[in-house]
């Protein structure tokens, strides 16, 4: 870890902040007059336990600690992610479901909202969107994140699990224009469900990132959230590997420290 001795006071990173100056710009003409002030909501929609950790947990961590509200929307239950001939997916949910529970008690995200979809099924229909909605209603996040849908493979090593898509699909079509249009999804009206628009969108895992976030005082914790996935990792130090990525996503970025995670942004009008 860098010594911060060495280093100038860093600034907070605002889930506003684009590293593109010319993007921020624009972001700060556009919201200039209706951007609300202090703390903002954000909500982390993904499909699986342990998604979020991987992904995005440096970032959760380190918006936690700037002050902001960070609520996790998770759409599966993980019933699926093991090969022990012994665990029922009974078993397992409830475990990754704690597993999951334990995760944001490190990041100190302030509540997990269980959908309980079954792992590998899902599907960015309309049902499921309606579903998204409702919970971006409930929570009326000024930011979301979510996986990048256009992602279903990277390089000749990695075949993107469908649910990830599925969860950025239907994310996406939730936040725009879903959960904004009020004839839309009228039945939640009919639950006082008001139209709520969000403001930003990360895409973790993205394809063509242009955002960076510097987590170099998080990786840590983020290690530490993701270490809560027992069930997951096994024996396996997922350290060496996480410190790579976060250290490979940063050489791409300026005015980045040493661990950086990165997304595609958007600043909705």
């Amino acid at each position: 870890m860098p010594d911060p001795s060495n280093e100038t006071e860093a600034q907070p990173s605002e889930p506003s902040a684009a590293v593109d100056a010319e993007m921020m710009q624009t972001a700060e003409e556009v919201a200039k007059d209706e951007e609300p002030s202090g703390p903002k909501r954000i909500a982390v929609i993904f499909a699986h336990p342990d998604d979020a950790e991987f992904t995005c947990a440096g970032t959760v961590a380190r918006w936690v600690a700037e002050g902001h509200e960070v609520h996790y929307v998770q759409l599966t239950n993980g019933d699926k992610g093991s090969d022990d001939p012994v665990v029922t997916p009974e078993q397992l949910t409830a475990t990754r479901e704690a597993e999951q529970r334990a995760a944001c008690a490190v990041l100190g995200v302030q509540q997990c909202h269980f959908l309980g979809h079954s792992d590998a099924m899902l599907v960015p229909d309309l049902a499921l969107r309606c579903e998204i909605v409702r919970v971006i209603r409930q929570i009326r996040p000024d930011v979301v994140v979510c996986p990048d849908p256009t992602v279903r493979w990277v390089d000749q090593q990695y075949i993107n699990h469908p649910d990830h898509r599925a969860a950025g699909e239907a994310t996406l079509d939730a936040v725009y224009p879903a959960a904004r249009d009020r004839m839309t999804f009228p039945e939640l009206l009919a639950e006082g469900l008001e139209p709520h628009k969000v403001r930003e969108v990360y895409l973790s895992g993205a394809k063509e990132p242009d955002v960076a976030i510097d987590i170099s005082e998080y990786v840590d914790t983020k290690l530490a959230a993701l270490r809560a996935h027992a069930s997951q990792l096994g024996d396996w130090d997922p350290a060496p590997m996480v410190r790579e990525w976060a250290q490979s996503t940063a050489s791409h970025f300026d005015d980045v420290g040493e661990y950086a995670e990165a997304y595609k942004y958007f600043k909705l009008d």
